[in-house]
């Protein structure tokens, strides 16, 4: 996935109410533009960190630009726009990346399905049957490791998800967990006890009852994002 146009660069003043940043370009103009992450954003910014930012001439909109990559504490870089996943996700599908899920012959996203009221990302028809697969953005890494972990705060939403799962392969169904790590320097993955225990107990259940769970990492810069290898998941670090 290219950046187009290219993304410019900033520094980060403050992240606020949100959905908020102010950031300050290299000619010293300072601007408010939209973070369209709802999450703590843990450990993935930094106040004068390097941000980068896609802008709008949009006369409707209100901010003139969009939040796209941060710099970390520890000098990494991450994809912010939490948007972004799922449409690296399908180019990757649709490109062969993800081997796990290869050969499907249709595609469907936003497919509600289970018992809670929950829609899930992508649902791919295979000869064998449906997959159905849920996808989540991890952008959370510690200093010195490599493991990323999810999520980087308290995910009622994401449980639910890991249920309706879980309940789909008790009934045979094809169900896939699939992290998209927009962070760089990561090797592994592995849920975020620490932040929420409940999560990570739902999640070696979902695996217990059948559900497959698949993380892929990105190659990231300015420039584009794209999916590029598997990464292992450890369930019990």
């Amino acid at each position: 996935m290219a950046f187009f146009p290219p993304l410019e660069q900033g520094r980060l003043l403050r992240r606020y109410k949100r959905f908020l940043a102010d950031i300050e370009l290299a000619n010293g103009e300072q601007l408010t533009i939209h973070c369209p992450n709802t999450g703590s954003m843990l450990n993935c910014m930094r106040e004068g960190g390097q941000v980068w930012f896609s802008r709008s001439n949009d006369p409707k909109r209100k901010l003139p630009g969009t939040w796209e990559i941060s710099e970390t504490p520890q000098g990494r870089l991450a994809c912010v726009n939490t948007g972004r996943a799922n449409a690296l996700v399908e180019e990757a599908l649709r490109a062969g990346v993800i081997s796990e899920l290869a050969g499907f012959s249709a595609l469907k996203r936003e497919v509600a399905y289970g018992e809670e009221g929950s829609r899930v990302d992508f649902r791919l028809e295979f000869a064998s049957g449906p997959a159905y697969v849920e996808v989540k953005s991890v952008t959370l890494g510690y200093p010195d490791t490599a493991v990323a972990a999810f999520p980087d705060a308290v995910t009622q939403r994401g449980a639910k998800h890991l249920r309706e799962l879980a309940s789909l392969a008790r009934q045979g169904i094809r169900a896939v967990q699939l992290y998209c790590v927009n962070l760089t320097g990561v090797e592994a993955v592995r849920p975020a006890e620490e932040i929420d225990a409940a999560y990570a107990s739902a999640l070696r259940a979902a695996v217990a009852d059948g559900v497959e769970v698949l993380a892929y990492g990105t190659r990231l810069d300015a420039e584009q994002i794209v999916i590029d290898r598997p990464l292992p998941v450890l369930l019990n670090p």
